[in-house]
């Protein structure tokens, strides 16, 4: 068992804001998972992260998963965007 505590957010974005987002949350380094999901609650992309992957890995590794992202962004005009913090 883990004493680990867990906290969500969700930020609602249109499909110009979503990257921008994803890239924001990143670079904050306390994120342990990101979750995009539709307006009804589908789940589209789910990755997750280690911290200080970002600081460490840099936006060059994450250029795959972000060009994921934008290309989710634009076929769905509205997403909403969970995370997952470690307390």
């Amino acid at each position: 068992m883990s004493d680990e505590k867990v906290r969500t957010e969700e930020y609602k974005v249109t499909a110009d804001e979503t990257v921008a987002k994803v890239k924001e949350l990143v670079a904050e380094g306390n994120i342990r998972r990101i979750i995009i999901q539709t307006e009804e609650g589908k789940t589209l992309i789910e990755f997750p992260l280690t911290v200080g992957v970002a600081a460490a890995a840099g936006v060059l590794l994450l250029a795959p998963l972000l060009a994921a992202v934008g290309a989710l962004a634009a076929i769905v005009t509205d997403l909403t965007i969970v995370v997952e913090r470690e307390e």
